[in-house]
C-alpha cells in the first residue's frame, strides 16, 4: 500500500507516537487528520509537518467523551471524501496498586482506552463499509499481552482491545476492511510522565525504560511499515517485546520478574 494521497486519521497525535506518526504521514504524502484534546499542540504539529497546509486538517477529539462521534466523521467526509486509515492512538494510562486504585480511575481509564477507541472506530467503520475498503490500526501495547504491577486497568483496557479488534477483523473482512493490531514495548515518550496516581495527580517522572526505549520516530516507522505490508499483528520495539515469548515458554522465570519489579 502507497501512502501518498492516502486520508489518514490519527488520534493522540498532539505528542509520542501520533506526533510522529503524523509527521511520516505527510512526508509520504498522505493528506493527514490530526485529532487530540490539545488544540494548541496540534497546531505545533502541523506546522512542523512537511506538507501544505490544506493537507493537514486538525479534528478536536476528546475520547473520554465521545458522544459526538458520528458528526466528527462526517465532517472528515465532507473535507476529504473518504477515509483511508484509521490509525487509534490515543490512550490514558496509570500508575497504582491495584486494591488501591478508585473505581473512577479504573472507569475514566477503560473509558478512554478501551470505549472511547471503540465508539470512534464504530463510525469509521460504518463509513469504510460504503466505501468498500478502508484499513483500521489499533495502537495497544506489550501489556494488551500479559499483566504488569502497578498498571492493572492500563494493562485490562490493552487486552480488551486485542479481543474486541481481532473479532472485528474477521467481521469486515467481507467489506474489505482490514485490521492492524501494533504491540509497542517501551517507547522513548513523555506518557510516562502523565500516568494518572491514586489521588488522580500525575506520576510526572519519566521512566527508566522508557528514558531507554527505542524512538517515536523509529516506532512510526515500525508501524507505517506494518500498514504498508498489510500486516495483521506487529510488535515494535527493543528487547522487551521478548518479554511475551519469555511468558509463554519460561512462565516461573516471567512472573518471578514480574514479582520482583512489584517489590522495586
Amino acid at each position: 500500500m502507497e501512502l501518498k494521497n492516502k486520508i489518514i486519521w490519527i488520534t493522540g497525535a498532539s505528542s509520542g507516537i501520533g506526533e510522529a506518526l503524523a509527521y511520516q504521514c505527510a512526508k509520504e504524502g498522505a493528506k493527514v487528520i490530526i485529532s487530540a484534546r490539545r488544540e494548541d499542540e496540534l497546531n505545533r504539529v502541523r506546522k512542523n509537518c512537511i506538507a501544505e497546509p490544506e493537507n493537514v486538517f486538525i479534528l478536536h477529539l476528546d475520547l473520554g467523551q465521545t458522544d459526538n462521534v458520528e458528526s466528527k466523521v462526517q465532517e472528515v467526509v465532507s473535507r476529504f471524501g473518504r477515509i483511508d486509515i484509521l490509525i487509534n492512538n490515543s490512550g490514558m494510562g496509570h500508575r497504582t496498586l491495584a486494591v488501591n486504585t478508585p473505581t473512577e480511575i479504573d472507569r475514566k481509564v477503560m473509558e478512554v482506552n478501551f470505549f472511547g477507541t471503540i465508539n470512534l472506530t464504530k463510525a469509521v467503520a460504518k463509513q469504510m463499509q460504503k466505501q468498500k475498503s478502508g484499513k483500521l490500526v489499533i495502537v495497544t501495547s506489550i501489556m494488551g499481552k500479559y499483566g504488569m504491577p502497578l498498571y492493572s486497568t492500563y494493562s485490562a483496557s490493552k487486552h480488551a482491545l486485542y479481543g474486541y479488534f481481532e473479532s472485528l477483523r474477521q467481521e469486515l473482512f467481507k467489506d474489505n476492511i482490514s485490521v492492524l493490531i501494533v504491540s509497542p514495548g517501551f517507547i522513548n515518550t513523555d506518557v510516562s510522565t502523565k500516568l494518572l496516581k491514586e489521588d488522580g495527580s500525575v506520576y510526572g517522572i519519566k521512566s527508566d525504560a522508557q528514558e531507554k526505549g527505542m524512538s517515536a520516530n523509529d516506532c512510526a516507522k515500525g508501524i507505517l511499515s506494518a500498514i504498508k505490508n498489510n500486516r495483521n499483528h506487529k510488535f515494535v520495539g527493543n528487547y522487551e517485546i521478548f518479554s511475551v515469548y519469555v511468558k509463554q515458554f519460561f512462565p516461573k522465570v516471567f512472573y518471578k520478574l514480574m514479582r520482583k519489579m512489584t517489590k522495586d
